[in-house]
């Protein structure tokens, strides 16, 4: 059965009325991924976050009426809580309150297929948690029982600190294991030519990776459908070989524990030669999405050569996508739906490629 959701959204300082409501849509649908019903929202203009209840004591009193009439099983906030402000709010409420990080790791633990995928996610999950879980009881401990209690799976009634520290750091050599044999995996390759796909969650990538390299991975219209790294040989019709890398999507606000969990995963894009940013182009805060991106691109230090593919070009009006090519002169634009584009984003890989084979 599907949890019933009620979305909290803050505009902080000067933020624009549209940017909140985009940014609530997109909470949404990552509640949607992660098996919930929206069945309201609340939006609040604050100069700055409340330190004991983030919303304000009186938002929350509204919040907790709003609860009460629809009977609602969940309460997520677009922005992160600290413990003590969950902790309060939830005490004022008759039902769960998660965060926009807790909501994303959870959709990751939902996702997650792979060993490799399952370890960083629980990693990340038990650093964000650490806090949280000391103390929480039976809540924590059903990894059943709905959003914000799918944990790493651990069955003990109390979680101390010293076995969380324990876990954490045997999760830890595990992932540099994974490290390790990444590395040898790249050496083996380090003579071809790498590309990997980065970009924002269901700008296109998986679609993209399908049309260049033939390859049969998972596409959903869900975001974060599939998360461990993908690589494909691709034989171009010109005869120029490389490897193709997806990886796992990005979002605005993605929590800092993911990235530092997915290092090893990621780290595929600082081995890259190339790197193609997708553009979901029609999305109205592509720009947005793109920042976010970069961020995230900084924070693990990729600083590799790129070049922005503009995909979904075929749900732009003409005007519109004269407008980007304009704005983006250097940028490829290709509907990897229909495969609209593909032979003018070849010929720009073909150009990147080129110093290389004249160095051979």
């Amino acid at each position: 059965m599907r949890q019933k959701a009620i979305l909290v959204g803050t505009m902080l300082d000067r933020g624009s009325i549209f940017e909140e409501e985009e940014s609530l849509k997109e909470l949404a649908r990552l509640a949607d991924t992660a098996g919930a019903t929206v069945i309201d929202h609340i939006v609040q203009r604050r100069a700055r976050p409340d330190a004991t209840y983030f919303i304000g004591k009186g938002k929350v009193e509204e919040l907790a009426l709003a609860v009460a009439d629809s009977r609602a099983d969940l309460v997520i906030f677009d922005h992160s809580l600290t413990p003590s402000q969950a902790s309060n709010i939830q005490a004022q409420l008759d039902c769960r309150v998660v965060d926009r990080a807790e909501l994303i790791m959870d959709i990751f633990a939902r996702h997650a297929r792979s060993a490799e995928s399952k370890i960083q996610v629980e990693l990340a999950q038990l650093q964000y948690r650490f806090s949280r879980l000391v103390g929480a009881g039976l809540e924590m401990t059903d990894p059943g029982a709905g959003i914000g209690t799918r944990g790493p799976g651990e069955k003990q009634l109390e979680l101390d600190r010293r076995k969380i520290r324990h876990r954490i750091a045997r999760l830890k050599q595990e992932l540099k294991k994974v490290e390790q044999q990444r590395r040898t995996q790249r050496k083996s390759r380090a003579d071809i030519f790498k590309i990997s796909l980065v970009g924002y969650t269901n700008a296109g990538k998986s679609t993209l990776m399908n049309l260049l390299s033939k390859a049969r991975v998972k596409v959903e219209d869900r975001l974060f459908a599939t998360l461990d790294a993908t690589t494909r040989a691709v034989v171009l019709a010109s005869g120029e070989k490389f490897l193709l890398t997806d990886t796992v999507g990005f979002i605005r606000r993605l929590p800092h524990q993911l990235v530092a969990s997915f290092k090893a995963t990621l780290e595929e894009v600082n081995q890259a030669d190339l790197v193609l940013q997708v553009v979901d182009s029609p999305h109205p805060l592509y720009l947005k999405e793109i920042a976010a991106v970069e961020e995230v691109l900084k924070e693990i230090k990729a600083d590799r050569p790129e070049l922005l593919v503009f995909n979904k070009t075929d749900l732009l009006d003409p005007d519109t996508l004269d407008g980007l090519r304009r704005n983006y002169p250097g940028a490829a634009f290709i509907s990897a739906l229909t495969g609209e584009g593909r032979r003018e984003l070849e010929a720009l890989i073909r150009q990147r490629m080129e110093p290389q084979r004249s160095a051979e």
